[in-house]
């Protein structure tokens, strides 16, 4: 069995809440854990043909003490942004953001490659899928995995190679290389089925309000979006770009959407209601690979990565908006972010002219692969590197510029102490 790699404790997870004991959330949205059929019932039900129930769990021990640090196959964020989930050569690690530490890991003593981690807030249910040159599981399967049971209790087959993985406390969203797949999380029935353009990154967002799902993948034509709002059983197309989409991001609440292209010059808010273009700004002038974008808690930021090694914040003025989300500007707020000095002749001049330029910039090494998203305290925002490194930083909402390094940890340094 595996096991924790802390002191033993009564509570196989003392870091990891139940999912009744998630307060924050209406507790009717909340999943069932009893994942698996009785044992005299049909085990593949006709409503879902990619379940199957669990083989036994493989044995699984700590390995020992690496002498060189792992290798990072994954990181992603959790839903709130306040943990991030690492997915390594021999297991996954899960840490908290604000304060940074590491909250458990589990190391595997047979393979243990893990390509995809995907949290659900900070309760026990954790999707993983195998990767990497010695994968613990087969590509091709979800893993539904319980630490309170230390075990996987379910797992969703597939054809092809599972790209990545959303989890919403009622729905789980598994994103294949041309089609994405949306189960019920109770009892993993199959509810909806997409067919996009060829998706190598596994593109989706989902959102996470209480309530109403909006799922955004990539469309059937390069440089479209698809947007399905299931309350109201519509789907939206949304032209975002001439290139193709290479990332984007949906705010908390699902009504607001940027995307941005191969290009990497400019990043787009769409309303998903309508499809309307919101506002556009831009990264720089050269081109460039967008990692990923971030909404605010509130949006009126919003955060970009990319390979040029500069971590973007722009502020945004969306007018109007969903309703419950105050994004409306104090005194002290920026009312508009840096423009080129000479915009008042954009009429004249080309577009780049009169483009709307981050607020706030922090300067990284570029090449690496960095993801981002917005620090619990105000105005700061985490950056995550695939090499391993953490950091917090600070911005000024008003007079902009260089942001200010508040912490700095290399997470997989195999010394470090939590």
């Amino acid at each position: 069995m595996a096991t924790l790699s802390a002191s033993p404790s009564p509570n196989p997870n003392p870091n990891f809440r139940s999912p009744t004991d998630q307060t924050d959330h209406d507790p009717e949205s909340l999943p069932h854990m009893e994942l698996h059929p009785s044992s005299d019932q049909d085990p593949t039900p006709n409503s879902n043909p990619n379940f199957h129930a669990v083989l036994p769990t493989p044995p699984e021990a700590i390995a020992p003490a690496a002498a060189a640090a792992p290798s990072l196959l994954h990181i992603s964020f959790n839903q709130d942004h306040g943990c991030f989930a690492a997915g390594i050569d021999h297991g996954f690690r899960i840490y908290n953001c604000d304060p940074f530490r590491e909250i458990f890991r589990r190391d595997f003593d047979r393979g243990g490659g893990i390509g995809v981690v995907e949290m659900l807030f900070r309760c026990n249910i954790l999707a993983l899928v195998g990767g990497g040159p010695d994968p613990q599981y087969p590509p091709n399967k979800v893993m539904i995995w319980d630490d309170h049971q230390s075990r996987c209790i379910g797992e969703l087959s597939f054809r092809s190679e599972v790209r990545s993985v959303r989890l919403r406390r009622d729905r789980i969203v598994v994103v294949l290389e041309q089609k994405i797949f949306v189960y019920n999380f109770a009892d993993l029935k199959l509810l909806h089925q997409i067919e996009t353009i060829v998706n190598p990154k596994g593109l989706c967002a989902v959102s996470q309000g209480v309530g109403s799902l909006v799922l955004v993948c990539p469309g059937l034509q390069k440089g479209q979006v698809r947007v399905e709002h299931y309350a109201s059983k519509r789907t939206k197309f949304i032209m975002a770009h001439d290139s193709r989409i290479v990332c984007f991001a949906l705010s908390q609440d699902g009504q607001l959407l940027a995307t941005a292209s191969s290009k990497g010059t400019l990043v787009r808010i769409f309303n998903t209601v309508d499809g309307s273009l919101l506002q556009e700004v831009r990264r720089g002038a050269d081109r460039a690979e967008i990692y990923s974008l971030a909404f605010s808690s509130n949006a009126q930021w919003l955060a970009v990565s990319s390979d040029k090694g500069t971590v973007h914040v722009f502020s945004l003025k969306i007018n109007g908006g969903s309703p419950g989300i105050d994004r409306s500007q104090s005194a002290s707020d920026p009312v508009t972010s840096p423009h080129s000095s000479l915009s008042f002749i954009k009429g004249v001049l080309p577009k780049y002219f009169s483009s709307e330029w981050s607020v706030a910039q922090f300067r990284l090494v570029e090449g690496s692969q960095y993801i981002v998203a917005f620090g619990h305290q105000k105005n700061t925002v985490v950056i995550l590197g695939i090499d391993g490194s953490f950091y917090r930083c600070q911005f000024d909402p008003v007079n902009g510029g260089e942001m200010t390094q508040l912490e700095y940890h290399n997470f997989l340094k195999p010394e470090a102490a939590f």
